[in-house]
């Protein structure tokens, strides 16, 4: 016999088993685009999530759902990439519409005078669990983007839409802009209300929220906004969740900004009124980009997980059903350092491993870091500044910072990928420029020492002097020859 009791638990299944683009769907409001490399959206999704490229042969393979409605098989990707650098190459739309996010093109704000396609993401910059399962965000430091000027569905005009991404609330700039959602088709700047998306930073040129930031805003195209035609909204808080639901949605003359934790709770409308003046109606174009403005404006960083874009205005009760789904996944931190410990209070040296140069080691002149040959004949002075103090990261203390033992008060940071030992004047710039995640050595010995901030570069010696380098690119520190053995440091014992 078929009991009640058994039937409450089927429909209860089928409702935990919904993805968010599932909740959307009954609620009237079907997703038209679905990005995640973290895990499907869709409670039925089997396709691929991204695709990365290695940079030791410039393959690409797609990275699937470990199963339907399942978390990224981050193995899969792990073992593509050994021993070697992978970028993200494309975030696959969930949706069918075939509205996938691939490197973004030069626009109004960098075109091909000044500048070429924006760089992509480092496959591993952003390792995270959800219900204990290995994953990676979308790291997007500056410079970095992802666009899609040819899309099938998304909003254009006047017509509703609605958004959300689950985002770090830790990364963030003042940059202009760190986005996602709908812009302009050709990349340029074409007039106010010609985009719509999601903001997080502490951009304060337009709109601000309360406190010194960051905040959840909306890019609107020549402005970021808050609330309306105000400046400050004070109902729009700063927030700092390491993980947060950012949304925003919008109808004729009327939208909303709504937050919360993504990890638990639920989410709290910050703005919902009229459209700013000047900004009814809307004439929005169509495109989708991550990580920077309609133009192409790349000077912000954050990290992306997983976000929609859906096809009418959403119901509140639909969304807290959505945040119902993202709190359950249970995002969570990992580990950001792998290989041989760099054990933070330590004091160590670090070797150049490449067969010309195994008796280097990284040390500066002056503010200038280098490599030099250190032996036991060497001064006290030489051997001092070649000897360095692991101190918890500055910018992150998931990784770690290196405090020059002959300089106390200083760290090795870069400047312009060129590393540099500068003295520690607590700007939040100086301490993630300081922040270092070391990796297993790419060539097979010791330390790979990642750049918290730009994590497809690491410390590489070039002609002696340390840069801050990524696996080809377009500076001659760059190179691909000899990139595994330059990037990798054996961390030993200090000299002094």
């Amino acid at each position: 016999m078929f009991r009640y009791s058994t039937l409450v638990a089927f429909c209860f299944a089928a409702i935990v088993a919904a993805g968010p683009c599932d909740i959307y769907a009954s609620g009237g409001t079907p997703c038209v685009a679905a990005h995640s490399s973290t895990r499907a959206l869709f409670s039925a999704y089997t396709g691929p999530l991204y695709s990365v490229t290695r940079g030791s042969d410039g393959t690409t393979t797609n990275i699937n759902a470990l199963s339907a409605g399942g978390v990224a098989n981050a193995a899969a990707q792990d073992s593509f990439c050994a021993r070697t650098t992978c970028v993200i190459t494309e975030i696959f739309d969930q949706s069918g519409k075939g509205n996938h996010l691939t490197q973004a093109p030069p626009g109004g704000f960098n075109g091909p005078a000044s500048g070429g396609f924006d760089n992509l993401a480092a496959a591993t910059g952003a390792p995270v669990t959800l219900n204990g399962q290995k994953a990676y965000g979308v790291f997007i430091s500056p410079g970095t983007g992802y666009r899609n000027d040819a899309t099938n569905g998304i909003a254009t005009g006047d017509a509703a839409e609605g958004f959300y991404a689950v985002l770090d609330g830790t990364h963030f700039n003042n940059g202009c802009c760190f986005d996602y959602g709908n812009a302009e088709t050709s990349a340029h700047d074409t007039g106010a209300g010609h985009m719509e998306a999601i903001y997080f930073g502490t951009e304060t040129t337009w709109g601000i929220g309360t406190g010194n930031g960051p905040w959840i805003m909306a890019d609107l195209e020549n402005g970021l906004f808050s609330g309306s035609n105000a400046k400050l909204n004070s109902g729009d808080p700063t927030i700092t969740d390491r993980f947060l639901t950012a949304v925003v949605k919008g109808e004729a003359n009327n939208w909303e900004i709504r937050g919360g934790n993504a990890q638990s709770g639920a989410l709290t409308t910050f703005w919902s009124g009229v459209r700013p003046s000047g900004y009814n109606p809307m004439h929005k174009e169509g495109a989708l980009i991550l990580g920077i403005g309609g133009d192409n404006s790349n000077s912000a960083q954050g990290t992306f997980y997983e976000g929609v874009v859906t096809s009418g205005f959403p119901s509140d009760a639909t969304e807290n059903s959505v945040q119902a789904n993202i709190v359950a996944a249970k995002y969570a931190t990992t580990s950001m350092v792998s290989g041989p410990a760099v054990a933070v209070g330590s004091t160590v040296s670090l070797r150049a491993t490449t067969a010309c140069c195994t008796t280097r080691y990284i040390a500066h002149t002056g503010a200038t870091v280098n490599t030099q040959i250190i032996t036991s004949s060497n001064s006290t002075a030489i051997k001092q500044s070649a000897s360095w103090t692991v101190v918890a990261g500055l910018g992150n203390s998931a990784c770690v910072s290196f405090e020059s033992r002959d300089t106390p008060g200083s760290y090795i940071r870069h400047i312009n990928f060129v590393l540099m030992v500068n003295a520690d004047d607590g700007t939040k710039q100086m301490h993630e420029d300081a922040t270092f995640c070391p990796q297993a050595g790419l060539n097979g010995q010791g330390n790979t020492i990642q750049a918290w901030g730009y994590p497809t570069r690491a410390f590489r010696h070039f002609s002696n002097v340390g840069y801050i380098a990524s696996n080809g690119g377009p500076d001659t520190f760059d190179a691909t020859a000899l990139y595994n053995d330059d990037v990798s440091f054996v961390v030993g014992a200090a000299f002094a």
